[in-house]
């Protein structure tokens, strides 16, 4: 069974366009891996400039797996160096009851 995700990336001053460069193979890395299918994910710009990543992983186990996958630890080392992972519940429009984003095209 898939487990969706909300994935929160909170730019460091001035890696806004890095981590937007960045995103765009975020999903091509993760397929190539066999750990997410072919779904596109949606993601969206809060006031505060974190992008908001929500995609499908295949399951448990495909998370499990990108923990111990190097092309994955790789991607995620080039992210950290970009941005912070924060949790939803840290952005401010997670407290709306229709919590609005701007839309952000990362298709490559």
């Amino acid at each position: 069974m898939s487990v969706m995700v909300f994935a929160c990336y909170r730019p460091k001053p001035g890696k806004d366009e890095a981590l937007l460069a960045l995103m765009k193979t975020h999903l091509p890395t993760l397929r190539a891996q066999g750990l997410v299918g072919d779904d596109p994910s949606l993601c969206g710009r809060a006031k505060d400039g974190t992008i908001i990543e929500v995609f499908c992983w295949k399951s448990q186990a495909a998370i499990d797996a990108a923990h111990a996958n190097p092309a994955v630890q790789a991607m995620w080392g080039q992210y950290a160096e970009v941005c912070d992972y924060i949790p939803i519940a840290e952005v401010p429009e997670a407290k709306d009851m229709f919590a609005g984003f701007a839309p952000v095209d990362i298709e490559a």
